[in-house]
């Protein structure tokens, strides 16, 4: 019995590891630590993938590019990121929608915000964002 427990202990700890907010915690964490190239693992490496903002990107190097021109380029900054009001939907085994709210707490005291929606898909290499819409608040 002892060995059921732990056997079921072992697989909830994974699964909480192979999640959309593990990709996120993950993501929150890699930005943190300005390291733009971490935070895009938990996007679809794929041309299919799509981020509604301010602009249109299509692509994962489309997107890629518009977060490095937009937070690391000449005179930006990353800024400490949270999310939060994170509201997950499973939708299937291998897709899940989320909503949720972002904060950038930048070194000179701003604060831009906003909200997102993301499509997740399960892929063999775990959870990716296949579709980001995310606003800023004015």
């Amino acid at each position: 019995m002892r060995i059921v427990f732990l056997l079921l202990a072992c697989v909830a700890s994974l699964a909480a590891q192979d999640s959309p907010m593990h990709v996120l915690q993950q993501q929150q964490a890699a930005w943190n630590q300005h390291d733009l190239d971490a935070f895009m693992t938990g996007y679809w490496n794929s041309p299919d993938l799509t981020f509604f903002g301010a602009e249109k990107a299509s692509g994962w190097q489309a997107t890629f590019d518009r977060y490095r021109r937009t937070y690391q380029g000449e005179g930006h900054e990353m800024g400490k990121l949270e999310f939060s009001d994170l509201n997950i939907q499973t939708l299937a085994l291998d897709a899940a929608f989320v909503r949720g709210a972002w904060k950038l707490t930048m070194p000179d005291g701003r604060t831009p915000h906003g909200l997102f929606t993301l499509v997740f898909r399960k892929f063999p290499e775990g959870w990716k964002i296949v579709h980001d819409h995310t606003s800023q608040e004015k």
